[in-house]
């Protein structure tokens, strides 16, 4: 196959990084992954990345009597970590480094691919028969993004009380508590569970962009309405910020500095050229490089046709 690079028509992403501490709101997009609807929120057009974070799909609330709703079949990753956090439900995560974990609400899941890695996620065969949570990419430096696949499975995140919210720390810091996971570019991640009719004011580092996406409920960002399916960005250079309730919500936050680099993403792939995209398609096509997923039954998923497809929708 040819490696030209009009072949590869991966999104080139640039971090933006607004200087001036303004609210710009984005619509989500539904898609649909297999029988599992989920709305995409990053990347979107004039907003790609929010820090390092390059990707973040909502799926949920459902409920369901019997099968799986979620059943992503095996499939490649690289230069990126993939970050699961779930509100309701469980996910069980394999991969190609025979790594096997059963997500719950209160943990999370990082996988790093390194310079290539390979994983399914399904729901269990026990389960609740609820799956509601998210997924996110983070984008790696170019000094950490050829080196070893790694899995982190954390039980139970920590949780911070204030007098307006409950905090969970998914990602990166807040305050005196960290994640526990692993991570190569400063960030953030958290669930902000507001407490109705109270405001929750916490610090920014005024370095840092930020991203909110209202999971439940009702919430205001500095007293304006933060619509639902919305993506909402907050620029650099504000040290301060404040959400509040009415009657309660949960709020996702996630942040961090402009990313430094340019990279381009096309289906699970997070590269910096077109030849490296046409060269990992190739070897996971080619079954090099990615490894087995082994405990999975069924087959893996094959890679979408460079030519055919302008803008392949990634699978988590």
């Amino acid at each position: 196959m040819s490696k030209r690079e009009g072949l590869v028509s991966a999104e080139e992403c640039v971090a933006l990084g607004a200087v001036a501490p303004a609210l710009d709101s984005y619509p989500t997009r539904e898609l649909s992954l297999g029988s599992l609807t989920v709305f995409r929120a990053l990347p979107v057009k004039d907003r790609r990345l929010v820090g390092p974070w390059c990707f973040l799909d909502r799926f949920g609330p459902l409920t369901f009597a019997a099968g799986k709703p979620m059943d992503v079949a095996p499939h490649p990753h690289i230069g990126l970590q993939t970050v699961t956090w779930l509100l309701d439900g469980e996910v069980l995560h394999d991969d190609s480094l025979d790594s096997e974990a059963v997500l719950r609400p209160g943990g999370v899941n990082v996988m790093t691919s390194g310079g290539g890695i390979a994983h399914a996620e399904q729901t269990p065969r026990e389960n609740i028969g609820r799956l509601d949570g998210v997924q996110l990419w983070v984008a790696l430096p170019d000094d950490q993004r050829s080196g070893p696949a790694a899995f982190e499975h954390v039980k139970e995140v920590p949780l911070v009380e204030t007098s307006g919210a409950a905090v969970r720390v998914f990602a990166g810091s807040f305050g005196s508590a960290t994640s526990g996971t692993t991570h190569f570019s400063e960030l953030v991640g958290l669930d902000v569970q507001l407490h109705p009719g109270r405001p929750f004011e916490w610090p920014l580092d005024p370095r840092f962009e930020h991203g909110l996406l209202v999971l439940s409920g009702d919430c205001a960002f500095m007293g304006q309405a933060l619509e639902p399916r919305m993506f909402h960005y907050i620029g650099t250079s504000r040290s301060a910020a404040q959400l509040s309730s009415r009657a309660g919500a949960r709020v996702l936050v996630i942040g961090g500095p402009p990313f430094a680099e340019r990279i381009l993403m096309w289906w699970n792939f997070v590269a910096r050229t077109p030849e490296e995209i046409a060269d990992a398609r190739a070897d996971w096509e080619a079954g090099r490089r990615f490894g087995e997923v082994r405990a999975y039954d069924g087959p893996r998923l094959s890679a979408p046709s460079l030519l055919q497809f302008a803008r392949a929708n990634p699978v988590s």
